[in-house]
């Protein structure tokens, strides 16, 4: 047996310390080991044994104790088994009656032996407390006394007590009430289909399935197969989320409605649990015989029986094990010869497992559900608000519900509507209530007023009276908090509006939740300003990529491509690196949001595996693409291919799809949506042509001569379709070329770059002062044609940075301190600066 390792020791230190305290007629507390109902049947048989004048308390006292609990008869009913016969049983084998007495009763053997294996029984299922069903059990168990011997003659046995107990644990952790005999009509044909199905048509008449919006096309579709004489079986195919199950809601609601012709008048419509099923089944046979018999009475009950089985595939190799049938090639018979009315649902992909098979896939009439249009999601929004609200005391407007919609349908790709419209309402509910506080629920308070009501009345009757006024007090409270609880207070405080709905995206997706509301549109008309001030001289390039975006972000854009897909050309170090950087800033809050690759890593034919993954069979085949699951993973980036002429054509052939239609398909046959993601190629094509202008690469040369704007773009396009394809140029929107930099705008980057120097200062308490000609000094010095603006930041690291340093480790400057930095004789140098004067602790270049 497993040692107890809670708070009270053992199994067996708890056993005798309970029978030393009830020698001894003393209280133990059994809570640490019992649950509430299993003390209480406890406590019922040592009543019971006293009643009947007995002092030593038997397995039979436990027994008659345990099958009065209505949790424990119920599961005796869903096992088959008499109630009344088994506590006629017991009653009958109980010793005489003599006078009651006051004498504390003991447990017997037996008793202490079927606790100890009711602890064994709850410990095998999971549970550190023993629960009613664990004594019933336990007392199954022990065959040797009268109590386990009326049980088994009256047909409890352990498979039947096993599934009972199994489907009650299961419907409680679903929420919902077990599937038992006894809630069954008693003389039911279809008690096989009872236990393992849900009655959908019995839940449409008591109102609890929400109203079904649209789909009367797939209904009438599904209607039209199910009336016809023979292959009257439709499969439901279509995504996940998109609604299968609720079409089968629907017919079942149109039944109950009347809405539907005389063939289906009156049927039943029950959902098939195939995982309910196969619970419990450990020998070969088991599943076969069970459901054989749920066949036999969907035959039996033909003309009044329609059956559901949601992820149809699953019944492909269900119950198979250990040489047995599975489920398919026992229904592929009895589809045959018409004796099934039944409605399979299952996705796109799962259904070509279920293709394979042609003898099962010819009995099956395929409908197609497609992902609702918009329009339809919201009015099915709109349908379930109430019970959304209800749920979560909160009220939600119709600009939320819109939002939820139009939100999730344009950030949200891998998912369809309306399950992801419905998610974001759904958490938005929760969220909202969960921020407000907690909500007040009815249900609970009066189950705790219930529970107070009993403990002040035990505590009267110990004569306890300063822990009865204690709980009087809390129930004075629980009363007020009830009597103050209104339907209007619990959905007019809290209000669910589009803003949470967009903060809800932004968690998901990562994007910004300015960029989803209201605000987005004031960011666009900033954009430009954004980009000027991080990207110097390139005025042409922002405007257009501004433009670029404004037009696609504003709606007038195709849906159905990337946001904005550009071609960078112009020399290196000129801000092609920088606007991308700045651009995912300005559009997804961080610059992390900037996927970047260097193509020429990509320059062999086989390297385009590494972006989109291996082929089936080939090795790696098991590991992600580095473009395609960077984008799956963050839909919302920018996506940069440096020197994209260094790749190899086939590498580029990738990007036509993805320019042209946004998505891209991996090696595993996942698509990728890049309809929300920003492409940018940088080249260095047609530098040359730009050096010619300039008179050096990179930079204006002061009184050059060179091509007129005409000219040079028709020159450098005239070098970029030499090396790349037409199909691939005609899909960039827009090509951009980057102009030389002037002397000018090279000291604006010198500014730049000091400037976060002087904020890494700033935290330190240092200020930091550079004069002019320290700056015309920087930009003077880091002019190198070949490559462009990027020494500058070498050469500020050398000149600057490395000065300070040596300041500050050798305490010349601290915190309040101020350094400057100047040129003296052609050389910068570095200073500790006072008011008014520098000091002579001076590094001179």
């Amino acid at each position: 047996m497993p040692a107890f390792t809670g708070p009270s020791g053992s199994f067996d230190d708890f056993l005798a310390r309970l029978l030393q305290a009830q020698g001894a007629g003393r209280q133990i507390d059994v809570s640490r080991l019992l649950t509430r109902r299993a003390a209480s049947i406890l406590a019922s048989a040592v009543e019971r044994a006293r009643e009947h004048g007995h002092q030593d308390v038997d397995a039979l006292h436990l027994l008659q104790a345990t099958v009065a609990h209505p949790q424990v008869a119920e599961a005796i009913r869903a096992s088959g088994a008499d109630v009344g016969a088994i506590e006629r049983a017991a009653e009958e084998r109980l010793p005489a009656e003599t006078e009651a007495t006051d004498a504390p009763q003991v447990l017997t053997a037996s008793a202490q032996r079927v606790l100890r294996d009711a602890y064994q029984v709850a410990r095998a299922n999971g549970a550190s407390y023993i629960d009613p069903e664990h004594l019933l059990f336990a007392l199954l168990l022990a065959q040797d006394t009268v109590a386990g011997r009326i049980l088994d003659a009256n047909g409890v046995t352990q498979e039947s007590l096993g599934r009972a107990m199994a489907e009650a644990q299961r419907a409680q952790a679903e929420g919902r009430e077990p599937r038992t005999a006894s809630s069954a009509n008693p003389e039911s044909t279809t008690p096989t289909l009872d236990e393992f199905g849900i009655d959908l048509t019995a839940r449409a008449e008591a109102g609890e399935i929400d109203p079904v919006i649209g789909r009367s096309d797939e209904i009438a579709q599904t209607i039209e197969i199910l009336a016809r004489r023979t292959k009257n079986n439709p499969v439901l195919i279509g995504e996940a989320g998109v609604g299968k199950t609720a079409i089968v809601e629907g017919l079942a609601q149109a039944i109950v409605a009347g809405d539907v012709p005389p063939q289906l008048e009156g049927k039943r419509v029950i959902a098939l649990d195939m995982t309910a099923m196969v619970a419990g089944t450990r020998y070969r046979g088991d599943f076969e015989e069970r459901i054989g018999k749920a066949m036999d009475e969907i035959a039996a009950n033909r003309d009044g029986l329609v059956v559901f089985i949601d992820e149809l595939h699953t019944i492909l190799g269900a119950g198979g094990g250990e040489g047995g049938m599975d489920a398919a090639n026992i229904l592929k018979p009895r589809l045959a010869r018409g004796d099934l009315h039944m409605i399979g649902a299952t996705t796109l992909a799962e259904y070509r497992r279920i293709e394979k098979d042609a003898a099962l896939t010819r009995r099956f009439q395929s409908v197609h559900v497609a992902e609702p249009s918009v329009e339809d999601a919201v009015a099915i929004l709109q349908g379930i608000r109430s019970a959304y609200e209800e749920h979560h005391a909160v009220r939600y407007t119709d600009e939320a519900l819109r939002a939820a919609v139009d939100l999730s349908h344009r950030y949200v790709t891998d998912r369809f509507l309306p399950d992801k419209a419905i998610d974001l309402v759904d958490q938005a509910g929760a969220r909202l209530r969960l921020r407000l506080g907690r909500a007040i629920d009815v249900t609970a308070l009066q189950a705790e007023l219930a529970t107070l009501e009993a403990d002040k009345n035990g505590a009267i009757a110990r004569e306890d009276y300063e822990e009865a006024s204690r709980i009087r007090d809390r129930i004075q409270a629980v009363q007020a908090e009830l009597a103050g609880e209104t339907p209007i207070a619990r959905t007019t405080q809290a209000v669910v509006d589009a803003p949470q709905i967009a903060e809800v995206v932004s968690r998901a997706t990562g994007i910004p939740a300015s960029s989803l509301g209201d605000d987005d549109r004031q960011r666009l008309a900033r954009l430009g300003d954004e980009l000027h001030e991080r990207v110097v001289g390139q005025d042409d390039a922002v405007e257009a990529v501004a433009r670029a975006i404004r037009r696609s972000r504003s709606g007038l854009g195709d849906e159905s491509r990337p946001i904005g897909s550009f071609l960078f050309l112009g020399p290196t170090g000129v801000g092609k690196t920088e606007l991308a950087k700045t651009l995912a800033a300005s559009l997804f809050g961080d610059e992390s949001a900037m996927v970047r690759f260097d193509m020429s890593e990509f320059g062999e034919r086989h390297t385009v595996s590494r972006l989109i993954g291996a082929p089936p069979g080939y090795v790696g085949y098991d590991e992600a693409g580095q473009l395609t699951e960077r984008i799956r993973r963050r839909p919302y980036s920018v996506v940069l291919l440096d020197e994209i002429e260094k790749a190899h054509p086939d590498v580029l052939t990738l990007l036509l799809q993805v320019l042209e239609d946004g998505r891209l398909t991996d090696g595993q046959g996942r698509t990728v949506d890049f309809r929300n993601a920003v492409v940018i190629m940088t080249s260095n094509l047609g530098s040359e042509t730009l050096a010619s202008r300039s008179g050096a690469m990179g930079f204006v040369a002061h009184g050059g001569s060179g091509f007129s704007e005409e000219e040079l773009r028709a020159r450098v396009m005239g070098r970029l379709r030499e090396a790349m394809r037409p199909e691939l140029i005609n899909r960039i929107d827009d090509i951009v070329l980057f102009r030389a930099l002037e002397r000018e705008q090279l000291q604006t980057i010198v500014r730049m770059l000091l400037a976060q120097t002087s904020a890494r200062l700033a935290r330190q308490g240092i200020r930091t002062d550079v004069d002019d000609a320290a700056v015309a000094w920087l930009a003077e010095h880091g002019y190198e044609p070949e490559l462009g603006a990027r020494p500058l930041r070498r050469l500020i690291q050398r000149e600057v940075d490395d000065r300070i340093a040596d300041l500050l480790v050798a305490g010349a400057v601290a915190d309040g301190g101020a350094v400057a930095v100047t040129v003296e004789a052609d050389a910068l140098a570095a200073a500790v600066a006072e008011p008014g004067h520098v000091e002579d602790a001076r590094i001179a270049a």
